[in-house]
């Protein structure tokens, strides 16, 4: 079955890389276990649900079937499908009472984010969560580092504003530690957002 994105080019998907072997004498490190911002912040939400501490889930990527084979009346086969371009953001739930809505964006860009990651429809999003006394943010990893920063809508709007009126089309990392919160790889939770955002919003 093929699977395309919204510009039209083929998903391909990543090939699973081969484990090695540990040697004896190396020391097994827990906190970096190669895994995809996803992977962490799905399994963050798990401890989240499991704990009682907050109901957040990812939002499904919308598919639009092109082709299907009906062999048989009972066994449809899809042939091909495309990944629809997501209508808001990555993530959202509500934890003691308050809506919570984010974005999750990975880089490898070792100094800087390009906001070219980041779609109108989303911010737009983003900005109607907020007039609605909503708590809207991303989580931004960058992957040569595993640095992880959590950055308000607010201020990624101030950003997002400045590159629509010619300005600088990237936030850097100097700045997302100034105006961010960085967040440490954990254990469980593997990444606790859900801690500074109580800390923010006073929850």
């Amino acid at each position: 079955m093929e699977f395309h994105y919204p510009t039209g080019r083929k998903y391909v998907a990543r090939p699973q890389k081969e484990k090695k072997a540990d040697s004896p004498n190396k020391e097994i490190i827990y906190s970096n276990r190669g895994m995809t911002l996803e992977e962490d912040l799905n399994e963050t939400n798990q401890y989240y649900l499991a704990n009682g501490l907050a109901v957040i889930h990812k939002k499904p990527t919308p598919v639009q079937i092109v082709h299907v084979d009906y062999a048989k009346r009972s066994t449809a086969v899809i042939k091909e499908a495309y990944f629809r371009q997501a209508s808001t953001t990555d993530y959202n739930g509500i934890s003691n009472g308050r809506y919570i809505d984010f974005e999750a964006k990975e880089t490898k860009n070792p100094t800087s984010f390009p906001l070219k990651n980041f779609h109108v429809h989303q911010i737009e999003h983003m900005k109607n969560v907020i007039n609605q006394n909503g708590i809207a943010f991303v989580i931004i990893r960058f992957s040569t580092s595993e640095e992880i920063f959590l950055l308000e809508g607010e201020y990624l709007f101030r950003y997002w504003d400045c590159m629509e009126n010619g300005g600088r089309k990237s936030i850097t990392k100097e700045e997302l530690a100034t105006y961010g919160h960085s967040i440490e790889i954990g254990w469980a939770p593997r990444i606790d957002y859900l801690k500074v955002i109580r800390n923010l919003y006073s929850f």
